[in-house]
This record gives C-alpha cells, structure tokens and sequence, in this order.
C-alpha cells in the first residue's frame, strides 16, 4: 500500500478524507458523551449507582474483546472493518430516539447502548489506529496526531456547545439522532478512501497462541508494560470521573444543559493549545516527559473539581466559571497524556504485532476501566458526589508521585 509523505500528508485526498472521518466523529462522540449521560440523568432520573454502572457498560467489552479483536485484525483487513463499525454507530444511536418515541426507553435500553458503543469502539477504534499507521508510516505518525489535535480542538470546542443546545431544545435523545447522522456523512468519507490496505499472509498459529504472544510482547517490552500498567490506573479513575461529571454539574452546580455544554466547550480552547504544544515540548523534553506532564495536569484538575462551590461568592454563574476553567485544564492535559502515548506505541512496535498490540493494550489499559465506574457511583451513593470525586484525585495523586519518582517513563525520548 503506498504511503504519504512529509510533503503529501495535508495534501493527499485520502488522508483528508480519514481526516474529515476523524473530526465527523469526534464531533459525534462529544455529543454523545453529553447526550447519552443527560438522557440518563434527566429524563429517567438515573442514580450514581445506575450512572456507574452505564459507564462501566461502555468499557466493559474492552475487557472481553480486546484480545481476540486484535488477533483478528492482524489475520484481516482493517479497512472493511474500520467502515462498517463505523457505520453501526448510525443505527446503534439512532434507536434512542425510536425507543424514547415509542415510550420503551429506559435504564436497561441505555445499558444495552452503552455495551453497543463499547463494542463497537473496540473493533473500530483499533481497525482505525492500524490503519493509520500503514496509510502514513510511524515516521509520520506525531505529523497526523499532531493534525488530529488540532481539529480535535474545533470539535472539542463546539462539540459540547452544540449537544448542550441540542439537548435543550430537541430533548437529549434526539440530540442523538443529529449525532447519529453525523456518522452518516463521516462513513461517507470513509468509503470515499481509495487506498485500502491488503488482507496479511495467512497464518496457521492458533489464536490464543496469537494473543499470548501479544501478551508477552508488551510484557517484555519495558516502555510498553510501563504505559499499560500506568494508563491502566489512570483510566480506572477516568472512569470513575466520568460517571460523577454530568451529576456533579447537574445536581451540585445546578446546571441546565445548554450552560454545562458551553462550559464543556471551553475544553475545546485546551485541546487547541496541547495540540499547538505537543510537537515542541516533544522535541524538547522528550514523548515520555510530555505524557507525564499531561498526567500531572489531569491530577491537578481532578484536585480541583470537587472544591468548586455551588454558589462561588453567591453566584451560580461564577461557580459555571470555574468549572469551565478546570475543564480547559483538563483538556489541556489529557490531550498531551493520550496522543504521546499512542503515537509511542505504535511507534515502537512491528508490523506484525500492531494488531495485537493495539488492542492488547487496550485491554490492559480498559479492562479494569468498569470497576472505577462502578467504584465512584458507590462511594458517591452513599458518601455523595463531592467524596466521590476527592477520592479519584487522591489516587490520581499517586499514581502521578510514582511514575514520576519509581519508572523510567520520564527519560524515554521516542
């Protein structure tokens, strides 16, 4: 399959047309990270408990999928698989707005969506990640990321804005329905990409013989097994944030949809920045100093988050401000934690095993993803929202003072 170069990357029709894919669909899932939730919280009055376990739901196949799914994709071509896991996302979230039309929706149906996104972020996500690697080459990887980022930020920015007023005005589940014709189009684009790669040589070993050797390769391997056992546990806790954020907004800060939106877009001003950022703190502190400056800064917003007041000096709108702050700090920060992260992985890795280990990390770095999820939405059931959130930054606070002073992270260059 023939590669993009430094010079063609930006100007090649195939890649702008995985680049129109990537935006539609980061557009998409930040519309959906709102909506979904706010479906939850609002119209079917969803507990922490229940909020917990619809996040744990979403990266639950993590766990059972990613080790098969990346042998596979090393026996297969990615592209089919990457379009028509794509293109399931329409239906997946199409059919919240029928339910909640026919008066069938419920908790249940929304586990059932959650596990149906998770599944199909599994198969595709990785197929997507692969295929990039071969569409531009690992020499050109931080170039794409680095482009990624920076129109992340637009979606970042205005993504949470326009699911916020969508919800407002069309009621959350159809502010889904728009989502799901989002990923219409961006399958549209998808298809569109002339450059496919080709099915690998066949092979006779057995799966799980594949997906030990995937096992043992990112064991042996010491950035690897670094970056899974540490994103692992930041993950786990990410989780956990996320079954309490819309809550803590909602019901602490008295937020109504169209303000929590806007105050969320904020975030998309950080992506901006970590994405203008990430090539020049790179090249200066090396990719494995810029992860954990990303970790440091996601522990400071989560130290944050839970003492803003409800009324900061008396006024709600003040609180709504601060709010917006932490979450451009945060978006800031776990855009120069995630992309280094993947870029790196990739890069150190063989043709022959990018598959493998593209979702065996996913598995190492998720699997345990569902117990944060349900972890927080106990604690903040029984001790409140604010105890929850506290205990997700005090771990947070660890796992950041040990990766920097007991591993070797800070030190790897490339």
């Amino acid at each position: 399959m023939r590669r993009l170069t430094a010079g063609t990357l930006a100007s090649n029709p195939d890649f702008r047309r995985f680049w129109l894919m990537n935006v539609l669909s980061t557009f998409g899932h930040q519309i959906t990270s709102l909506a979904l939730p706010l479906t939850a919280v609002l119209l079917l009055h969803a507990t922490p408990s229940q909020m917990g376990l619809l996040v744990a739901l979403q990266v639950a196949p993590f766990a059972f999928l990613s080790l098969p799914v990346g042998v596979w994709l090393d026996r297969r071509a990615k592209f089919p698989i990457l379009f028509w896991s794509h293109f399931l996302f329409v239906f997946v979230l199409a059919s919240v707005p029928v339910a909640w039309w026919c008066g069938l929706l419920t908790m249940t149906w929304l586990y059932v969506i959650g596990f149906l996104i998770g599944t199909v972020s599994v198969v595709g996500g990785a197929a997507s990640q692969v295929f990039l690697t071969h569409l531009v080459g690992r020499e050109h990887l931080i170039d794409a990321h680095s482009n990624f980022a920076a129109t992340d930020s637009v979606a970042r920015l205005l993504g949470p804005g326009i699911g916020g007023l969508l919800v407002q005005w069309l009621t959350a589940p159809f502010a889904l329905l728009a989502d799901a014709v989002g990923f219409l189009v961006s399958s549209w684009s998808l298809w569109r990409i002339r450059t496919r790669d080709a099915d690998p040589p066949p092979t006779e070993t057995h799966p799980v013989r594949d997906m030990l050797d995937g096992l043992l390769f990112i064991r042996r391997h010491d950035v690897l097994w670094t970056l899974a056992w540490g994103i692992g546990i930041w993950q786990l806790l990410f989780n956990g944030y996320n079954a309490l954020s819309v809550l803590f907004a909602t019901r602490e800060l008295h937020m109504s949809p169209g303000t929590l939106g806007m105050m969320q877009m904020v975030g998309g001003f950080g992506v901006l920045l970590s994405s203008q950022a990430m090539k020049p703190l790179s090249r200066r502190f090396g990719t494995g100093a810029v992860i954990l400056i990303g970790l440091v800064g996601t522990t400071a917003a989560w130290l944050l988050l839970p003492c803003i007041p409800a009324a900061l000096l008396g006024s709600a709108h003040a609180s709504a401000l601060v709010y917006g702050a932490v979450i451009f700090l945060f978006d800031c920060s776990v855009m120069l934690l995630l992309m280094p992260y993947v870029a790196l992985r990739q890069k150190v890795t063989p043709d022959e095993f990018l598959g493998r280990m593209t979702s065996t990390m996913r598995f190492l770095t998720v699997a345990a993803a569902p117990v944060g999820g349900l972890g927080a939405g106990w604690i903040a059931e029984h001790f409140g929202v604010r105890i929850g959130l506290i205990a997700i930054a005090a771990c947070s606070v660890a796992l950041t003072v040990f990766l920097l002073a007991a591993t070797r992270l800070r030190h790897v260059k490339d």
